[in-house]
């Protein structure tokens, strides 16, 4: 049973020091292009946690309501239920949106039908999922998307896929790695371990690296390897 009240993600800002710098970089700047480009009318936000892209919706939604299957740490939860149950009826929204959700659903499938029947015909559904990701929210974390099983996903609920966008290219996934890999040793007690943090974090090592990643991914981009992908879908 998944415990209420955990702490999830509340807020845009993204400290340059940050250890997951690269990989909300990326995220947040495609979340904020295509919601603008999409969002509208009544909109669902499943696995909305904390609702942290709210403001993104400002101005371009008239009602938002985030659902989860606990209750968040802020209590910004409005209805509890299941990605795979969702308690609306059918054709409710103009747009769903999701992130980073879908990777903690046992049923994937079930969870894009059932966004699929909330939604009203023209509607869009914006969603991002990992790709490259270590284990996270264990035990509850089920799968990996490529852009081809998300667009398979999608399909055979019966959306009309619009675009699939990588979340930056294979060095800021190289990059963004090392550094997960990294900051996972700082939990394990030793001298050489804490002076390794100290380096890291309280000389800025961190910010540097993000830096270099970003131009190293612009400068030589390839999305053969990425850290998510933003999906767009219509339902016709």
């Amino acid at each position: 049973m998944r415990e209420d009240g955990l702490e999830r993600l509340s807020n845009l800002d993204i400290p340059k020091n940050s250890a997951i710098y690269i990989h909300l970089h990326y995220l947040f700047a495609d979340l904020r292009k295509f919601t603008h480009a999409f969002s509208k009318g009544r909109l669902l936000d499943i696995g909305c946690g904390n609702k942290p892209y709210e403001s993104f919706f400002d101005g371009l939604v008239n009602e938002y309501i985030g659902c989860d299957v606990v209750q968040s740490s802020l209590n910004k939860v409005d209805v509890i239920c299941e990605a795979t149950n969702l308690k609306f009826p059918d054709e409710f929204f103009d747009t769903v949106f999701s992130t980073q959700v879908i990777e903690h659903v046992g049923a994937p499938q079930k969870m894009i039908s059932e966004a699929f029947r909330v939604i009203k015909p023209g509607g869009f559904m914006i969603l991002s999922a990992p790709f490259c990701w270590e284990l996270h929210e264990e035990p509850y974390d089920f799968y990996r998307y490529s852009k081809y099983g998300l667009k398979a996903i999608f399909e055979q609920a019966g959306f009309e896929v619009l675009l699939i966008q990588p979340n930056g290219g294979k060095w800021a996934a190289i990059f963004q790695m090392n550094l997960n890999m990294i900051y996972s040793s700082f939990k394990k007690k030793s001298l050489f371990r804490k002076i390794l943090k100290g380096i890291f974090i309280n000389l800025h090592f961190t910010a540097f690296i993000n830096k270099l990643a970003l131009w190293m991914d612009r400068k030589y981009y390839d999305e053969l390897l990425t850290l998510n992908y933003v999906i767009v879908a219509r339902k016709k």
